[in-house]
């Protein structure tokens, strides 16, 4: 922002060097692509997120099913865990077999994870199969997918922003490399003569 600054304050200044004006320039294109560039990149990608995960939320919702499984027997404690895709944190799991019929009309009975602080057999909760009766995850809800699409748009802007200041400052620094090297080139060509009876100096 200082380079910008200077860019209004040293345009007319007969002390303002080409290389001020070539910075404060780079700089203002860097900010102005900041302000356009990243917010940009940032719709683009949050937008084909949220198709993509919205499209997987319909595949899911149509593919899977929440049936209500029995409880056989209770089994032994497992550890309390909380299901990846969404369940509440507070969602205990007793370990229990249990016994479900699936959308085709199929038996199944197996060792699931329920959400039964104290399972007896009778207790019935909801679990979610596929078309054959195969358990499953739950499928990713709308709000969540959604929750997904924004922050992988708010990181696409993040990084449109990190490389433009990255290029931005690359530039400047080769800037001030030439700046200094040609300085010591003309410094070379004076130094000997510096201070000496006609030398011009």
């Amino acid at each position: 922002m200082r380079a910008i600054a200077g860019l209004w304050r040293w345009r007319h200044n007969p002390l303002c060097r080409p290389t001020d004006l070539a910075e404060a320039w780079v700089a203002l294109v860097g900010l102005l692509m900041i302000l356009t560039v990243a917010p940009l990149a940032g719709a683009l990608a949050g937008g084909s997120a949220q198709d993509t995960l919205q499209r997987s939320v319909r595949e899911q919702h149509a593919s899977r099913h929440r049936v209500t499984a029995t409880v056989v027997r209770p089994l032994e404690r497992a550890p309390l865990t909380v299901d990846p895709e969404g369940a509440s944190g507070g969602d205990l799991r007793s370990r229990v077999l249990a016994d479900w019929t699936a959308p085709d009309g199929s038996r199944h009975e197996a060792a699931l994870m329920a959400s039964l602080d104290d399972p007896a057999p009778g207790d019935r909760f909801a679990i979610w199969t596929d078309d054959e009766g195969r358990t499953v995850a739950r499928p990713l809800d709308a709000e969540t997918a959604t929750t997904h699409a924004v922050l992988a748009g708010i990181g696409a802007a993040a990084l449109a922003a990190a490389l433009v200041e990255a290029a931005r400052r690359i530039t400047v620094r080769r800037m001030v490399h030439h700046r200094y090297a040609r300085l010591d080139r003309e410094w070379g060509r004076a130094g000997p003569d510096w201070g000496r009876t006609g030398a011009d100096s």
